[in-house]
């Protein structure tokens, strides 16, 4: 196990341009934003606190997403039909394994861009820093968990990379919208905004924690359960070749 993960950090620190993109672009995102006045001004409809406070959420919901989804699954798929896999095959490891080991490489990187944003967000903006950092802590553990078990049931069954892109970008505009990263959460139709509480990465549960308040364990258990039965479903289902 630790040789995979060993592997998998090596192959994902080689791919630069999709590492350095997962880690960084949310930070440049937020200092993007952050250098319009008008979104460093306590606004009513964010409750009286600023766009960028209320916006590190939604990064924090697109890397969880970006890498769960737009990552891991074209990696799988193409192992797979480059003969990767098969290779693998022949071998006595388990495919949960190698799930598992791009699982931790991945996550691994999502926890560095988090903590990134972070620090980025404290030092040029004064954001604070997470009112609730247990709390934090389990909505990106669960938030992810989820998001990256679904990444990983496409990768599971997607027949090549190309196949396997196209299926996890339908599913990241889906999450990336519930999220509020497209629109302001404000702007959702309440319908909309009750979804988006309980589907990972769990936007609601990542800003209650980051401004005060515990996340409600509800949201936590609903995303912890999709991560749950979507991974069970990429172990079973998961071919190699």
């Amino acid at each position: 196990m630790l040789k995979i993960v060993e592997i998998e950090a090596r192959l994902f620190l080689r791919d630069r341009l999709n590492s350095l993109f997962a880690v960084v672009f949310p930070s440049l995102l937020l200092l993007g934003l952050g250098a319009v006045p008008a979104l460093r001004e306590p606004l009513p409809d964010f409750g009286g606190i600023r766009f960028i406070d209320s916006y590190l959420s939604s990064l924090v919901v697109f890397t969880l997403a970006f890498i769960g989804l737009q990552r891991v699954p074209t990696v799988v798929a193409a192992y797979r039909e480059k003969g990767v896999l098969r290779r693998l095959a022949t071998t006595p490891m388990h495919p949960a394994r190698l799930l598992a080991g791009q699982m931790i490489v991945n996550f691994a990187a999502a926890i560095l861009s988090v903590l990134l944003v972070m620090v980025v967000g404290y030092v040029v903006f004064d954001v604070d820093l997470p009112h609730h950092p247990l709390g934090l802590a389990c909505a990106v553990v669960l938030g992810g968990a989820g998001t990256f078990a679904l990444g990983l049931v496409i990768a599971a069954l997607a027949p090549n990379a190309r196949a396997a892109g196209g299926w996890a970008t339908a599913v990241f505009m889906l999450l990336m919208f519930l999220g509020g990263v497209y629109l302001p959460r404000f702007m959702l139709p309440s319908a909309i905004l009750e979804i988006g509480s309980y589907a990972p990465p769990g936007v609601e549960a990542l800003q209650q924690a980051w401004l005060g308040a515990a996340p409600d364990w509800r949201q936590l258990a609903v995303m912890g359960f999709v991560g749950l039965v979507a991974g069970s479903v990429a172990a079973r289902t998961f071919r190699w070749e």
